[in-house]
């Protein structure tokens, strides 16, 4: 079958059970876009290119297929620079395809041209520079597969112009395998190993389980279940792996980290093994390092082998697959006597649970006359969403409330930007989400500062008819950035007052939303009722939240975790 180098791109992304892709056209990639039209493929067509980015990759969260995101050349593809290291740092399935100006006139500097592989090269798994019209096929096919395999990530594929008009043809085929020198993920992890780490498991008195973003990704969560209960060994779910393990079950601590619970922090502190699984002791979550669970043992398991010792030496590293490997553990756990062949951590537990009582998260009650309370508005969107609600967050305080308050039972709910810490990421990914996962309710939870770098998109959303939810926590703030003013800066505040802010409801109004403005905890429940009700468009709902709310406990940046500052209400002295 003869086709053109456009008609190759699109029947090799239909190959690949492509169903949606987030996008724009311009002139380099316009050739793509002509056959679009005949394709079963759903475009949405996004404001900004970075606003397709993250909602390909709110998309891939959600669903756990990689999402599409297809742009231009030079500035688009500059713009996609962002999404595509904020994908490579938290491990998400991405595939992107950009236009190049035709190859003749690469290097001349010629109009809309940039170097797109080299400057995404540290932000990508890998990427492409098609040079040959016949490649296309196998290109786009191999793209998927690095995207989806190993450690998951983000791959570009850039096509040069020339090579997708009507007269650059090739006989079409379908790729069936791949030729990828020196590419091998190690899926299952060394016997020997795992053996060695069930051994350590069943004499540890302090273990803690520390799980990660791992365990989402290799879809590990029943398998991580069934590893905790049969050892009765505590669980940490870090930012990236919030619903991984439910937090209503008995031996959930919650989140660690910077802005982790006490119980959780602590516990990691004091262990004298962590079991780590799927996580990079990424430094949000160690603080110092020199002083990170000085007496802990510690089992790595991760797909990706430079992750193991990189930042702390393991005494048994495994390379692999995270549900592979738990499951491996179980089974030897098993045959050393599984339940029966833990030590008694009676006094571990006590521990935990007096941890647990003595300093449980909390806030003070709202004030007549004051702003509406941030964390009282999570629990209340938590209250009345249905229990598989995706939640989606940006960065900064909004995003740790989010995390704090609400109540993750279940695995793939809970989608933000972690490593790179990218304001204005909600908006797009809640609306890619949407997109995935058309049945289920999805709510944002925003910043005032976060939600406008990226809210031209609702009228993206609005367009196609997308009914996801928006919660602006507004406290006319850039509010982390102010929390460390007051808290490390004597109060100098100085840039993070946002006190030329639009009117967040007549803006969504204007972009065919639904708006709503909440000023008082009378009208939160009602409000958020309303908007559960509209199934047609996407709403926005503006909470005017106290502007000086900060966001408790917190490890300050570069301390010990032993050095926690929990709640005012909580400490002695």
């Amino acid at each position: 079958m003869q086709l053109n180098g456009a008609q190759a791109v699109l029947k090799a992304l239909e190959h690949e059970g492509v169903d949606t892709v987030f996008g724009m056209p311009g002139g380099a990639i316009l050739p793509v876009y002509d056959p679009l039209i005949e394709s079963s493929i759903r475009h949405i067509l996004v404001r900004h290119e970075q606003g397709a980015g993250h909602m390909a990759s709110g998309y891939a969260h959600a669903t756990g297929r990689p999402g599409v995101a297809v742009v231009t050349s030079g500035p688009a593809a500059t713009n996609m620079v962002t999404p595509l290291l904020d994908a490579y740092m938290d491990s998400i399935p991405m595939v992107c395809i950009t236009g190049q100006v035709a190859l003749p006139a690469i290097g001349t500097d010629a109009f809309q041209e940039a170097d797109t592989t080299g400057i995404t090269m540290s932000a990508t798994k890998h990427n492409y520079l098609v040079t040959d019209v016949n490649d296309i096929p196998q290109i786009i096919h191999d793209a998927f597969h690095l995207a989806t395999t190993g450690r998951p990530g983000p791959v570009l594929v850039d096509i040069p112009k020339d090579l997708v008009l009507p007269s650059a043809e090739l006989e079409w085929y379908t790729p069936t395998g791949h030729d990828l020198p020196g590419y091998n993920p190690v899926m299952d992890g060394d016997p020997a190993a795992i053996a060695q780490a069930a051994r350590m498991i069943c004499e540890a008195e302090r273990p803690v389980i520390y799980s990660g973003g791992g365990i989402l990704r290799s879809r590990a969560a029943e398998v991580l279940l069934e590893l905790a209960e049969m050892t009765g060994i505590p669980v940490v779910t870090t930012l990236m792996n919030r619903g991984g393990f439910p937090d209503d079950h008995e031996l959930c601590l919650g989140m660690p980290g910077m802005h982790g619970n006490y119980t959780a922090v602590m516990a990691m502190q004091e262990a004298d093994l962590l079991i780590a699984l799927g996580s990079r002791f990424d430094d949000r979550v160690t603080g110092d390092r020199g002083s990170f669970a000085p007496d802990a043992k510690v089992i790595h398991v991760d797909i990706d082998p430079a992750e193991l010792g990189k930042v702390r030496h393991a005494h048994v590293p495994i390379a692999g697959d995270a549900k592979s490997i738990i499951a491996g553990l179980n089974g030897a756990i098993r045959s050393l006597g599984g339940a029966e062949a833990q030590p008694d951590r009676t006094a571990w537990r006590t521990t935990l649970s007096g941890w647990q009582e003595k300093y449980p998260l909390t806030y003070e009650e709202h004030q007549p006359g004051e702003r509406l309370k941030p964390q009282a508005v999570v629990e209340q969107l938590r209250d009345n969403t249905p229990d598989d609600t995706i939640v989606v967050a940006g960065v900064g305080q909004h995003q740790m409330w989010a995390s704090q308050y609400w109540k993750f039972n279940h695995p793939y709910t809970w989608i933000n930007s972690g490593g790179l810490g990218t304001m204005g990421y909600a908006v797009p990914a809640a609306i890619g989400a949407q997109v995935g996962q058309p049945d289920r309710m999805v709510w944002a939870v925003d910043g005032d500062g976060c939600f406008q770098m990226t809210c031209q998109e609702l009228t993206t959303a609005a367009l196609e008819k997308i009914p996801v939810k928006i919660a602006i926590l507004n406290n006319s703030y850039l509010g982390m950035v102010r929390q460390w003013q007051e808290l490390f800066y004597d109060e100098r505040y100085s840039e993070t007052h946002l006190d030329t802010l639009p009117d967040f409801k007549m803006m969504a109004e204007s972009m065919g939303c639904v708006g709503f403005r909440v000023d008082s905890p009378e009208e939160v429940e009602a409000t958020i009722q309303k908007a559960n009700e509209v199934d047609d468009r996407p709403v926005v709902v503006d909470f005017r939240t106290l502007e000086d709310e900060k966001v408790y406990p917190m490890v300050p940046a570069g301390a010990s975790n032993s050095e926690l500052l929990v709640d005012p209400s909580q400490r002695e002295g």
